[in-house]
């Protein structure tokens, strides 16, 4: 359903430089460039991406209150990699890895140097019966 999620910055050099780091080794690579200079990261066009980018109206880019993105992991041992990285390069603890829900959702969060909320996440979603 995702196709890209968007998170705004005002210092695209030191975003980028954030963002390459936290994705070294997962396969998760620069993908391409938006018209005024973002950067979209993912494993593939066409797969779910993540844009880091100024604001379209050149405002000041701002986190959100209650705004987070998720990024699936494969394995528990991911999630705690990728949020030790994110803390070693500057990121926020915003909650150590753990299991929020047994066996359902094992998850850890960050703000990165923006202060954009980011949960990385191993879940087991497809286990939930779906109830309308």
């Amino acid at each position: 359903m995702i196709a890209y999620t968007m998170l705004g910055t005002n210092d695209k050099d030191r975003a980028f430089a954030f963002y390459d780091s936290l994705f070294e080794g997962t396969g998760i690579k620069r993908l391409f460039k938006t018209p005024k200079g973002g950067q979209f990261y993912g494993k593939a066009p066409g797969e779910p991406m993540l844009c880091i980018t100024s604001p379209y109206d050149e405002g000041d880019a701002c986190h959100g209150n209650g705004t987070m993105v998720a990024l699936q992991c494969d394995t528990t041992e991911e999630v705690d990699a990728y949020h030790a990285r994110a803390l070693a390069k500057g990121a926020a603890n915003e909650g150590d890895p753990d299991w929020r829900a047994p066996d359902m959702f094992y998850g850890a969060y960050f703000r990165d140097l923006d202060q954009n909320k980011i949960c990385v996440c191993k879940t087991n979603f497809a286990a939930i019966p779906v109830k309308n």
